[in-house]
């Protein structure tokens, strides 16, 4: 599918590469490959049509000349990786994939893919065809910059690509065959971080999958630890010693993975896998003098079991299937993985709510608003960053009055301010209108007092307490 997200512009009226006006559409170009569970039959596509879709990523409007060139040049940097012959029989290669086959009947759950910084829609096209083959709709587009095809490795560009993951996630709801009730994100290097933080910020992302995710500090930032709260499988490549650390000067302090403690974390190490391994089309066109201490065989292999760790981990999930829980419960080995290729470490989720206003919320919606204060103190011994502001809490108090009209909430919410913030005129304001919507008239009177010694200007305080004889 070849499609804009109209909402964002992709390019600007002059161009940031050439320096030239731009000519063209300037929103964002999105396309998008959909794998899908379809019947049986049709021709299989080869992997160079997945090659030639990367022609149109950015751009729609190539001919079928500049698409044949633009392949012919692809062969041509492949042929100097592995070969002519080599190169050739990749190209040639038989998929799993049939084009445009009919759906299959009934819903499946979503899995949207995030390719890696600067990566292609395909980058991942074995694990899409393997997922969509177990009962799953997968979406994939190119991994671009924020106003140009090279990735901006910063901030600005993770909120991008996790943008378009919500914008794919928006189209799903088109496809007659998504389950929209069930998503998951998958993605890999900045991909696999950028599915993390838009699962912090749109909760119909229920469970995540991260290969070999970038985990420094300072990438890591943006995504808020205490608002990851789902299930999370981490795949990474073997695991490098304290010197290794050092030498690349990374800080070991401050990772997300040791970070996320609200999430239910399933943590793979796969031994034989180096970063690139984690791409297929870095696997294929790998060199001979890419594997050094593991051959060829045992790297595909470790990818095998990625993959599979990836469909387990899903149904689990996804589909609440117990197979799957099962084999999560069970050990590298007794799951059939050859002896020392992969280590898994779980890390089940902290019990109890996590340190943010929604889960404060049903704290107190299951242990009573009257608790307020305890509960309130509880979650800042667990988190100690953890605080609403007065404005926070003042606007929560007027959504529990006037929308959810709970009017003990609201003012245990108000009371709960004054308590944390005992200068603070506008919340004794508050609390003396919910005293008054109570028919708790001394309560009113006496915190619409307190609400006009601490701002004497406050006039509705004092036209409040004329009103009530105060």
């Amino acid at each position: 599918m070849q499609q804009y997200d109209y909402a964002r512009a992709y390019k600007g009226r002059t161009d940031a590469v050439t320096g030239k006006p731009t000519t063209g559409e300037l929103a964002r170009p999105i396309q998008t490959l959909v794998w899908y569970p379809a019947q049986k039959g049709g021709t299989a596509i080869r992997y160079a049509d997945y090659l030639r879709t990367e022609a149109t990523d950015e751009n729609f409007v190539r001919t079928d000349a500049e698409t044949a060139a633009f392949l012919a040049d692809k062969l041509q940097w492949a042929a100097a990786q592995v070969g002519q012959k080599q190169a050739q029989q990749l190209f040639d290669q038989r998929m799993w994939a049939v084009r445009n086959a009919p759906a299959a009947a009934g819903k499946f759950p979503v899995v949207i893919y995030a390719a890696g910084g600067g990566g292609t829609a395909h980058e991942a096209a074995d694990l899409c065809e393997y997922l969509a083959s177990q009962g799953y709709v997968v979406l994939a587009s190119r991994s671009l910059g924020t106003r140009t095809k090279d990735m901006n490795f910063d901030a600005e560009g993770l909120d991008t690509q996790a943008r378009d993951i919500q914008f794919l996630l928006s189209y799903a709801h088109t496809l007659p065959q998504a389950d929209m009730a069930h998503v998951a994100a998958a993605g890999w290097s900045w991909g696999g971080l950028a599915n993390a933080l838009a699962a912090t910020q749109d909760a119909r992302i229920s469970a995540i999958v991260s290969f070999d995710g970038t985990k420094a500090w300072e990438d890591t930032k943006p995504v808020s630890r205490v608002r990851l709260t789902l299930p999370w499988l981490y795949v990474q490549r073997r695991s490098e010693s304290v010197r290794e650390l050092s030498a690349k000067g990374m800080e070991t302090t401050g990772i997300l993975l040791n970070e996320a403690k609200y999430a239910d974390l399933y943590h793979v190490v796969m031994n034989p896998m180096e970063h690139s391994d984690f791409s297929t089309i870095g696997l294929r066109f790998a060199g001979a003098e890419h594997f050094t201490e593991y051959s060829r065989a045992e790297v595909e292999a470790a990818y095998h079991w990625t993959c599979r760790y990836t469909l387990e981990f899903l149904n689990a999930n996804l589909k609440g299937d117990a197979t799957g829980r099962q084999f999560l419960s069970r050990t590298p080995t007794q799951n059939g993985v050859p002896a020392h290729m992969a280590r898994l470490y779980h890390l089940p989720a902290r019990s109890g709510p996590a340190p943010t206003q929604a889960g404060f919320a049903a704290a107190l919606a299951r242990e009573g608003y009257d608790k307020a204060l305890e509960i309130y103190r509880r979650l800042q011994q667990q988190e100690p960053t953890f605080a609403l502001s007065e404005g926070a809490l003042n606007t929560w108090g007027y959504q529990l009055m006037r929308e959810a009209r709970d009017l003990p909430a609201a003012r245990a919410i108000f009371a709960l301010g004054t308590e944390l913030y005992p200068n603070d005129a506008n919340l004794f304001d508050s609390l003396g209108e919910a005293d008054e919507n109570s028919k708790d008239i001394q309560a009113a009177i006496t915190h619409y007092r307190r609400s006009l010694e601490l701002n004497p200007a406050n006039l509705n305080a004092r036209q409040r307490l004329q009103a009530l004889g105060g």
